[in-house]
């Protein structure tokens, strides 16, 4: 497992008036991630999260498109052909737990914890649900305003 990122210079709330801000966010946010990097998004529905990751994934270099991976639970992304970048791993984690199934075993069907020493991770609806998989995170909770602007709550958890 990596040693924590420095992402110091994101911790604290942003507030995102369009979906670009949100993804800008992200390519920001992933300058400071790497191999081993654990990211849990938190909010509601349309709060941002799979806009979130776009903007991670465009950030680390990784190639393809990158939608909600809600029905087949997780998706790995590739750096370019080049082979400069980091490989993404995308998790949606709202449907975990919804069979009956520890939502721990299912995590651990998924074997992240392996993908973890390779790629950074991203786990949407990942809060209390994906803490275990590494010693720290990124937690970035989004929230959906009336007025439509998402805000974005960035800090660096220990879980240890």
């Amino acid at each position: 497992m990596s040693a924590p990122t420095s992402d110091v210079v994101f911790a604290g709330e942003h507030v995102l008036p369009e979906p670009a801000d949100t993804e800008a966010l992200g390519e920001a946010l992933a300058a400071h991630l790497r191999a081993g990097d654990l990211v849990l998004l938190s909010g509601p529905l349309g709060a941002g999260k799979t806009a979130m990751t776009r903007g991670i994934a465009r950030g680390l270099g990784v190639v393809g498109p990158v939608t909600s991976p809600t029905f087949v639970i997780a998706r790995e992304h590739r750096p370019g052909p080049d082979g400069a970048g980091v490989p993404l791993v995308h998790v949606d984690a709202y449907r975990l737990g919804s069979s009956g199934v520890d939502v721990a075993d299912e995590l651990d069907d998924l074997d992240l914890d392996t993908d973890l020493a390779s790629a950074v991770v991203v786990v949407e609806w990942g809060e209390g649900v994906a803490e275990r998989l590494s010693a720290s995170h990124v937690l970035v909770r989004l929230d959906r305003r009336a007025d439509d602007v998402r805000v974005a709550t960035v800090r660096r958890v220990a879980t240890t």
